[in-house]
This record gives C-alpha cells, sequence and structure tokens, in this order.
C-alpha cells in the first residue's frame, strides 16, 4: 500500500497516530516519543511492504546500508581512519548501487537483459538519507550512529514514499527533543494544518485538474491542445506532488518530527534559482549540497577549469543531469534534466552580464515581468517531463 494513496490508508494511519498524540498531550520525554517512532514506523512497514516478497527487500536493502554505513563509520574513526577519497566514493557507490539498478532495470528488460527483484517503492529517498550519512561521515560532522535511530530515520514512514529528505543530525535531534505540552501542540496544530492542506490539494484540486482537464487532453494531439496540456500538466504535479509532502509533514509534526517543508509559493520565482529554492526543496538543496558544491569546490581545489564560473557551468550540467536520470532513463527525463541546466546556466551569465548592461531593472512591474517569464520557462520544463514532446 502506497502511503497516503486513497482513503482506506488514513484508517490504517489512526493506530499509529492516536498514541503518538496522547504520548505529545502528556509531555513524555522524547526517548519514549523515539521508541513510538520506531514502533510505528516498524508496524507501518507490514502494511507498506506488502506482498511479503516487498518486505523481504526492503529488510535486505536496510541491512545492506546498515552494514556499510557501520563500516565506513568505524573506518573513519579508527588510528588508520584517514580521510581518503577512493574508500569514500567506494562506499558512496555501493550505498547507491542498489538504486541504480533499479534505475537501469527497465533499459536492460527493453534490450532482452535480466530483470532483477530489486525495486520497492521508496528506495530513491531511503538511498538519499543512507548515502547523506555516508557523506556527513566523511565530514567528520557524525561521530555515532545508532541502529535504533538508523531505522527510524531511513523507514520513517511518513516520508518513506515521496519525501521530504530528511538529514540524519536534524532527525535525531527532533526525535529526543523534549517537547512540553504547549510546544507539541503548536506542533500538533501545525501538523493539521499541512494534512487539511493536503486534502484540499490532492483529493480535491489535483483529482479535479485531472478527471477534467488532463484526462481529455491526453486523447487530443496539436499545437492548441499540447500548449493546454503544459499548463494543466504542470499544476496536476504541483498539487498532486504538493498534497504527497503536505501529508507527510503534517503527520511527521504529529509524531513530534518537525520535517522540512518541500514546497515554497513555487509559481511566484522571479527566477530559475528561485524555483529551485522553492520547489522539491528538500531535494534540490540535497543535490546542491551534497553533489554541485562538492563537484566545485573540488574542481576549484583540484584546479580542473581555467576560472569558477565554467567550474560552476559544468556542475550545473552534472548535478542536473544525474537529477534527470533519477527521475528514470527514459529521454524525457534527460532532457528535463539539460534543459534545466541550460536554464540556471543561461541565468547566471545574464544575471552577471546585467550587473553591466543594465537590461533588467527593478520595481513591482520587472517583479510581476520575471515571475511571468519564469513561470512559462518552469512549465515548459514540465511538458519536457511528461513525455508528450518525445
Amino acid at each position: 500500500m502506497t502511503p497516503f494513496e486513497d482513503f482506506s490508508f488514513f484508517i490504517y494511519l489512526l493506530i499509529p497516530m492516536v498514541p503518538a498524540v496522547l504520548l505529545g498531550i502528556l509531555g513524555v520525554s522524547g526517548k519514549v516519543r523515539a521508541a513510538w517512532v520506531l514502533l510505528s514506523t516498524l508496524g507501518m512497514l507490514l502494511l507498506i511492504g506488502r506482498p511479503l516478497s516487498v518486505l523481504y527487500q526492503i529488510e535486505g536493502y536496510l541491512l545492506f546500508q546498515w552494514i556499510i554505513v557501520r563500516l565506513y563509520l568505524s573506518y573513519r574513526l579508527s588510528t588508520l581512519g584517514k580521510n581518503r577519497a577512493g574508500v569514500f566514493y567506494l562506499v558512496t557507490f555501493l550505498a547507491i548501487l542498489p538504486l541504480v539498478i533499479v534505475k537501469i532495470n527497465p533499459s536492460f528488460i527493453a534490450l532482452g537483459f535480466w530483470q532483477t527483484v530489486i525495486g520497492f517503492i521508496g528506495i530513491s529517498y531511503l538511498t538519499f538519507r543512507t548515502a547523506g550519512i555516508i557523506m556527513e561521515i566523511r565530514d567528520g560532522l557524525i561521530k555515532e550512529v545508532r541502529l535504533v535511530d538508523f531505522i527510524s530515520f531511513v523507514l520513517f514512514f511518513p516520508t518513506i514514499a515521496s519525501g521530504p529528505i530528511d538529514r540524519y543530525r536534524r532527525f535525531v535531534t527532533d526525535l529526543y527533543k523534549p517537547l512540553t505540552r504547549q510546544e507539541y501542540g503548536e506542533l500538533a496544530i501545525q501538523g493539521m494544518d499541512y494534512i487539511f492542506r493536503g486534502f484540499l490539494y490532492k483529493f480535491i484540486i489535483a483529482y479535479l485538474i485531472n478527471k477534467y482537464w488532463l484526462e481529455p487532453l491526453n486523447q487530443t494531439f496539436g499545437f492548441l491542445p499540447t500548449l493546454k496540456y503544459m499548463y494543466v500538466y504542470g499544476f496536476y504535479l504541483f498539487f498532486n506532488f504538493a498534497g504527497y509532502s503536505a501529508f507527510a509533514i503534517g503527520v511527521s509534526y504529529l509524531m513530534g518530527i518537525k520535517t522540512p517543508i518541500n514546497f515554497d509559493k513555487p509559481f511566484i520565482s522571479k527566477n530559475i534559482k528561485d524555483f529551485w529554492n522553492r520547489w522539491h526543496i528538500s531535494l534540490s538543496f540535497w543535490f546542491r549540497d551534497y553533489i554541485y558544491m562538492r563537484f566545485v569546490l573540488d574542481s576549484a581545489k583540484k584546479k580542473r577549469f581555467k576560472n569558477r564560473y565554467t567550474a560552476s557551468y559544468v556542475g550545473y550540467l552534472f548535478l542536473f543531469g544525474i537529477m534527470g536520470v533519477w527521475h528514470g532513463t527514459q529521454l524525457q527525463y534527460v532532457l528535463y534534466g539539460l534543459y534545466h541546466a541550460g536554464l540556471m546556466i543561461g541565468f547566471d551569465f545574464l544575471e552577471r552580464k546585467n550587473k553591466t548592461w543594465k537590461y533588467w531593472g527593478t520595481g513591482p512591474i520587472w517583479d510581476l515581468s520575471a515571475i511571468l517569464v519564469t513561470f512559462h520557462f518552469v512549465m515548459f520544463g514540465f511538458l519536457i517531463f511528461s513525455g508528450r514532446l518525445v
């Protein structure tokens, strides 16, 4: 069963949520709440991990990742644990290997090769969490990883399927943070607000958009139908995904975990950089911190490029290329990633030139124009992403 996919899930959700709310109202210690988060996560996993073959895959995957994390942490804490890049790259490769296999599996099937038995909902987000732990171990930011905390973090059931992507240190801090009745009450009110927003976004707005606009447009082609499809699909994608995220955040809050937000009014972005600070925030920040910044800093250290702008532009191609393939190996996803890399490079170039050219001004009219231009570039990107053009 996919979390938050239909109303039946919310009935099962009452089982872990009612005790969680009672514990919060009673103001129990963080350790008790942490224990309930673990038990709730394991219990909901029995529901989400159906059929049993999926549950076995998740268990095997978790064990594999735990062994990798423990071995790397032991290595880094040992007297021999120098910060060797080769060891780090090997460990990171092993951590993301199951996800890589899942992503390339459709291509191998199409070519007549094997079909893997690995693949369950949420494997991408689980991989991001474990890879994030490994990278912060390398940076010396994580000195201890307890098994119970690792399980709670990686498999945290509200965010297992579609995020948002949390960070281990922030999650564990929330996990054991003592909350007074008043503090929990404020968190619970915010959580309920997110849950109601999720119902509005996913089960009302996204449903109506899909039923009365998107589905009919799937049957018609040509310039005008495709133009309409571009806008309709873009709004459907937002409300459907933002609805999932709102549910996950709301339930997390009721569990005492302040999961980071994923969307912040993305359609009022004034430029493409602003858009990626508002759209799928936890994913874009994860890629920025763990891929883009590391690539740029490493390139500067090793002097790969003559100037920092070239390093930044290659970094954008690398970043969005990976992000595109993460969505899938199909052509539309690769093109979507490269399209946004081009937008980021183009905007960065024009932003620097504007300091001399002064072609773009400031003020309400300019801001509105920037929002409209960005909006249409974003919508065209969603059209590429939809696969309608390929």
